[in-house]
C-alpha cells in the first residue's frame, strides 16, 4: 500500500512563479536551456542545468556545476526567490492542454515503496544517468524536481480535488509553450489526513515519466538512512517529490521512429519485405496517421503507407509482445533494417509525437533519414498492465505530454 506525507514546500512567491518555473532539466540541452533563461536571472535552469552559468561547452558533469547548483539554490532562498512554506501541506497542479486538464496530487512518495515494487516502473535506467541526478539531490539536499506517477482511479480523491479547484489557484498561468498550470495548497489538517489515509488503501502507484529522478530520488534516500545510525525512518529523506494523477486523466501521446537508410534494400524491395508480414496500403502524398492498435504510417519517398499487422504475426496475450512497438521492433527494425539496440544504433532516431506527423516528413524529405515510422499510442491501460506483469516496456514506447513544470514546489531532504 503507499505510503505518503505532506512536506513543507519550497516554492516561488505568486508575483514571480513565471520567471523562477522552467521545464523539465531533460527535455532540452544546455544551449537551448541558456537562451531561455537569457535575461531572467531567477528562471530555475540556473539550478537544475547550471552550466548555463558557465562559457557554452563546459560539461554539465563538471564538480563546479554541481557546486553552482546548490550556491544557486541557496540564493534563490536567500532573495526570497524560493520561500518555504511554513507547516507540511499536500498540493494539486493542475495542467491544462489543448482544452483538456488533467489534475495531480503533489505528495511526498517513500524511497521504501520505490525499493519494494510498491512504486512500479515499466522502464529500465542507464546507470549514468541515475548518477547524475543523484549527485544533483545530493548536494542540494533537495528533490528540486518532481516525478510523474500514475495512481488507479480514486472517487475520494477526485472529491477532495474537486473541492479545492472551484476556489481560486496560488497560481495560475500560461507558459510560453502554450500549456497552462494551476496550482492550489491543501493545508486543511482533516483533508491532509484523508489524504494521507485514501493513499495507504491504494495498492500501487506507477511511474508515468520521470524513471531516472525516481531512482536517483531513492537511492540518495536509501543511502541516507544506511548512513545515519540512528535512522528512524520517519526522516524527511525517507520521502521524495512525487505529481500522482489518476490513470484515466493521463493521456500517453506516439514515440514515432526515423531511419538513416533501408539497410541496402531498394523501396521497392523494402515494401516487398513489409508484405510478408503486414497489409501494405499506399496512401498517397497526404498525412496518414495511425487508426488503432497494429496499424502503422510509414512515409518514405513522398508517399505515405498503411502498414496493418497481420494476423499470428503477434501475441495478444503476451503484455510486450501485443504493443505496437514491439511488433515495429521486431519484424521491421530488427527483421528487415537490422536494427537490434535502439538505445545506441546510430541509424535511428525517435520522435515525440508532440512534433506532429509533419516532423517525420520533415526530416525524411531533407534527406536526413530515408523513412519514417508512426506508432499507434500506447495506452494507461497497457503500461499498468506491463508494470502489474513485472515486465519492462522497449526504449521509448511513451510519451507523456505536457510534461511537469519544474520549480512549482520543492522538497528539502532535512
Amino acid at each position: 500500500m503507499a505510503k505518503i506525507k505532506p512536506f513543507k514546500g519550497v516554492r516561488p512567491p505568486k508575483s514571480m512563479v513565471e520567471e523562477v518555473a522552467s521545464r523539465p532539466y531533460d527535455v532540452l540541452n544546455s544551449d537551448e536551456a541558456r537562451k531561455e533563461a537569457e535575461g531572467n536571472e531567477k528562471s530555475l535552469y540556473h539550478i537544475i542545468k547550471p552550466e548555463i552559468d558557465f562559457e557554452p561547452g563546459t560539461d554539465e558533469h563538471d564538480p563546479k556545476v554541481y557546486d553552482k547548483a546548490v550556491e544557486n539554490f541557496n540564493k534563490w532562498q536567500e532573495k526570497g526567490w524560493l520561500v518555504q512554506d511554513p507547516k507540511e501541506n499536500y498540493y494539486i497542479y493542475a495542467q491544462t492542454m489543448n482544452s483538456r486538464t488533467q489534475y495531480g496530487l503533489v505528495v511526498c512518495a517513500n524511497v521504501s515503496d520505490y525499493l519494494n515494487g510498491v512504486i512500479k516502473k515499466h522502464e529500465l535506467t542507464r546507470r549514468d544517468k541515475e548518477e547524475d541526478r543523484m549527485k544533483h539531490v545530493r548536494i542540494n539536499n533537495a528533490n528540486i524536481e518532481p516525478v510523474f506517477f500514475a495512481y488507479p482511479d480514486n472517487a475520494e480523491l477526485d472529491a477532495i480535488v474537486a473541492r479545492h479547484i472551484d476556489k481560486e489557484p496560488e497560481y495560475d498561468f500560461v507558459a510560453p509553450d502554450g500549456f497552462g498550470h494551476h496550482f492550489w495548497i491543501i493545508d486543511d489538517e482533516k483533508e491532509i489526513a484523508d489524504i494521507t489515509a485514501i493513499f495507504a488503501k491504494i495498492p500501487y502507484l506507477y511511474i508515468a515519466d520521470g524513471h531516472h529522478r525516481t531512482a536517483a530520488a531513492a537511492l540518495v534516500g536509501d543511502e541516507k538512512a544506511k548512513q545515519n545510525p540512528n535512522h528512524k525512518g520517519d526522516e524527511e529523506y525517507n520521502y521524495f517529490l512525487a505529481v500522482c494523477f489518476p490513470a484515466s486523466q493521463l493521456k500517453i501521446i506516439d514515440y514515432n521512429r526515423v531511419v538513416k537508410d533501408l539497410n541496402g534494400l531498394t523501396e521497392q524491395e523494402f515494401l516487398q519485405k513489409l508484405n510478408e508480414n503486414f497489409v501494405v496500403e499506399e496512401k498517397g502524398c497526404e498525412i496518414y496517421t495511425p487508426a488503432s492498435l497494429h496499424n502503422f504510417a510509414l512515409y518514405m519517398g513522398g508517399k505515405w503507407y498503411s502498414l496493418t499487422a497481420k494476423e499470428g504475426r503477434y501475441d495478444d496475450n503476451d503484455p510486450i509482445g501485443v504493443l505496437d512497438v514491439t511488433i515495429s521492433s521486431d519484424l521491421i527494425l530488427r527483421d528487415i533494417l537490422g536494427i537490434t539496440d535502439l538505445r545506441s544504433d546510430k541509424r535511428i532516431d525517435f520522435v515525440g509525437g508532440i512534433r506532429g506527423l509533419g516532423e517525420l516528413k520533415r526530416r525524411v524529405d531533407s534527406g536526413e533519414m530515408k523513412m519514417a515510422l508512426a506508432l499507434y499510442p500506447v495506452s494507461m491501460k497497457q503500461l499498468m498492465d506491463i508494470a502489474d506483469s513485472g515486465n519492462i516496456m522497449p526504449p521509448k514506447t511513451t510519451w507523456f505530454e505536457p510534461k511537469l513544470r519544474s520549480g512549482l514546489v520543492i522538497h528539502k531532504l532535512s
